[in-house]
C-alpha cells in the first residue's frame, strides 16, 4: 500500500510539473510592454512590442503586437527555462511589404541565439530555423496557405534534437537538429516589417 502511495504521489507531481500555462495577456497594461518578457530584437533596427486592445483577439481583450521594424524582432518570457516540452501561440499577420512572419521561440539563450519555427504569410509556408550568434539558418521547411489577416495557430514540440511543428491542427515538419542541447526560455518572434498580433501563448516542460 505504501509502495503504491508514493507512486501515485510521484505520478501527480509529474502532473503538475507538466501542467501547461497560457499567457493571454489579458491583464497587462495596455500600451506598455509585457511584463517580466524582454521586447528586443536580434540584428539591427528597432522592434516596438506593446499590448494592445483587439476586438478580433481570440482571448478578448488584449493581444501583444509587433510593429517596429527590425532583421528579427524577438519577445521572451524571462522566468521561462524549458529543454523538452512545447511552445504554442495564436497569431494574426497584419502588415508587413517585406514580410508577414510570425513565429515561436524556444531554447532560447539570448536574443541571438536560439530555435525559431515560424509561418509566413507572404510566402505561403512555415520553416524552421536555428540562430546562432544572429545568424538564422532554416533546416526544413513546408509549403502551405498561410492567410493574413486571420488568426492561426502555430506550435512547436521539442524533446533532445527532435522536433514537431504543427500550424492549424496539422503536423507540417517533423525535423532533428543538435545546435542548442540545453534548456532555456521560449517566447515569439517577427521579421522585418512584419506586424503581426500574438494571443494565447502556452507552455510546458516535461
Amino acid at each position: 500500500m505504501r509502495t503504491l502511495s508514493v507512486t501515485i504521489m510521484a505520478v501527480g507531481m509529474a502532473t503538475a510539473l507538466a501542467t501547461a500555462e497560457t499567457v493571454n495577456f489579458d491583464k497587462m497594461t495596455t500600451g506598455a510592454t509585457p511584463a517580466r518578457w524582454t521586447a528586443t530584437q536580434t540584428g539591427s533596427g528597432t522592434a516596438k512590442w506593446a499590448i494592445e486592445k483587439d476586438e478580433s483577439a481570440p482571448s478578448k481583450p488584449n493581444v501583444l503586437k509587433q510593429s517596429g521594424q527590425a532583421t528579427f524582432p524577438v519577445c521572451f518570457k524571462n522566468d521561462t527555462n524549458i529543454k523538452d516540452g512545447f511552445v504554442e501561440m495564436k497569431f494574426k499577420p497584419i502588415a508587413g511589404k517585406e514580410d508577414q512572419g510570425g513565429g515561436v521561440i524556444w531554447r532560447v539563450r539570448d536574443a541571438n541565439n536560439y530555435y525559431v519555427a515560424r509561418a509566413n504569410a507572404l510566402e505561403d509556408n512555415v520553416t524552421i530555423y536555428h540562430t546562432v550568434n544572429g545568424r538564422r539558418i532554416a533546416f526544413k521547411n513546408f509549403n502551405t496557405k498561410v492567410a493574413s489577416g486571420v488568426w492561426h495557430t502555430l506550435r512547436v514540440d521539442f524533446e533532445g534534437s527532435k522536433f514537431t511543428v504543427t500550424f492549424d491542427g496539422n503536423k507540417v515538419i517533423e525535423a532533428t537538429d543538435t545546435t542548442f542541447a540545453n534548456a532555456g526560455k521560449v517566447g515569439v518572434w517577427t521579421k522585418a516589417d512584419s506586424v503581426i498580433l500574438f494571443d494565447d501563448f502556452s507552455f510546458s516542460g516535461k
